[in-house]
């Protein structure tokens, strides 16, 4: 059996062996080194997992503002334009009856009849209904019956007193005595007086079964039929009629503080409506409330249009055209920047601190693409382009920066 079948060889006689090379051995290390390489290979580890941490958290960081500002919604603002004044001003106006005044009973008890229905001119004084008043009648009578009673007790009373009177000459009787009969024929004649009153109080109710028209107008309304009972007073009772005076007509206009000063007492004006085009109807400043509504910042004013020919219907709307000579710059914005709410028409002005105030505004002129705006905005006012309808009062928006060619308006 040759020498390679022993597995049993020293390591000198492996290393000897023809043809196999072994590497070199490697003293041992030191202990201090092993433990210095054990550290740094620590400090690498944790550095690294520092780093990652730390990217982490930056990610994060940017991930949460990048969040935030996705949901703070980004809008586009433009100043109001202002342009050169005119020597004119048109407003919107509310035409409605010189008088207007509900028609009521005065009496209680079944409509008979009546004469005049809506539509109807009347005058003054004509006759528009007439009402039946049993119960009224009777109490009439009672009252009337009543007072016989009294008067017959009040001649009683009276020739009482006249006896007692011829009695105490002849020292028949006390003084008392005469006096009593005296005040028992006074208390006769107060209790005539108030079955006097209380006979006129029912023959005015009498007089009120015939209802008359209290000015000249037209009859805007009528609630009744023959047949209906009928309750006195407004509390109690519906409304017969409805009158209103129609010629002249009243024209009511809100007119901005900045032109307060130019409106005229006696100044001539226009008022036009849009079912008569091209027609103006020549009317005249009647009045102003000589105060400026702290709400709207506007001034209400009243002109007299004459209306003989009855054409002009009150409750209509229309637009009064006032001349002015006022050096007021206009204020126009897009049409698209106006948002529609339930309590009017509202701009989203950007305030300073970037959040939104939905403003009230008093609309003018509309041009087409922009509107002239009589009260609410300033010309350094920030106003939203294109607002979104879910935009509210008080939210957070960023402002969108306008291109370096397109300079903000």
């Amino acid at each position: 059996m040759s020498d390679d079948s022993n597995p049993q060889k020293t390591p000198d006689e492996q290393r000897h062996r023809p043809g196999v090379q072994l590497p070199p051995e490697l003293p041992p290390m030191p202990p201090r080194r092993a433990v210095t390489a054990a550290g740094i290979l620590l400090l690498v580890l944790l550095s690294a997992g520092g780093l990652t941490l730390s990217a982490r958290v930056r990610h994060a960081r940017a991930l949460a503002r990048a969040t935030e500002q996705g949901t703070v919604p980004t809008v586009a603002v433009v100043n109001p334009a202002s342009e050169k004044p005119e020597d004119f001003l048109i407003l919107p106006g509310s035409l409605q009856a010189y008088e207007e005044s509900p028609i009521y009973a005065r009496t209680s008890g079944y409509l008979v009849r009546w004469y005049k229905d809506i539509g109807s001119r009347v005058a003054k004084g004509e006759l528009l209904a007439k009402i039946d008043t049993p119960e009224v009648d009777q109490e009439l009578n009672q009252a009337r019956a009543a007072r016989q009673q009294v008067v017959a007790a009040m001649e009683l009373a009276k020739i009482t007193a006249d006896r007692w009177q011829y009695l105490l000459k002849n020292n028949a009787v006390s003084v008392q005595e005469a006096d009593q009969q005296t005040s028992a024929y006074k208390q006769a004649q107060a209790n005539l007086a108030a079955a006097d009153a209380n006979v006129r109080r029912l023959e005015q109710l009498e007089g009120f079964k015939d209802v008359y028209a209290p000015f000249a107008g037209v009859l805007t309304r009528r609630t009744v039929d023959p047949g209906a009972l009928i309750n006195a007073g407004a509390a109690a009772g519906r409304e017969l009629f409805n009158i209103a005076r129609v010629d002249p007509l009243r024209v009511f206009s809100s007119v901005p503080q900045a032109y307060a000063p130019y409106i005229r007492i006696g100044a001539q004006t226009t008022v036009t409506l849009q079912e008569f085009p091209g027609r103006k109807f020549i009317g005249s400043i009647a009045r102003t409330a000589e105060a400026i509504d702290p709400a709207t910042r506007t001034l209400l004013t009243e002109v007299e249009v004459p209306n003989q020919d009855g054409r002009l219907l009150p409750g209509s709307f229309g637009e009064v055209r006032f001349q002015i000579g006022a050096d007021v710059d206009k204020l126009t914005i897009p049409v698209n920047a106006l948002l529609f709410r339930a309590e009017g028409s509202r701009v989203a002005v950007v305030g300073a601190d970037g959040k939104v105030a939905l403003r009230p505004i008093s609309i003018g002129r509309d041009y087409g693409t922009t509107l002239e705006v009589l009260s609410g905005l300033a010309p350094t006012d920030q106003i939203v382009v294109n607002p979104a309808d879910s935009l509210e009062d008080g939210q957070k928006v960023n402002v969108a920066q306008p291109p370096p060619d397109h300079p903000q308006s």
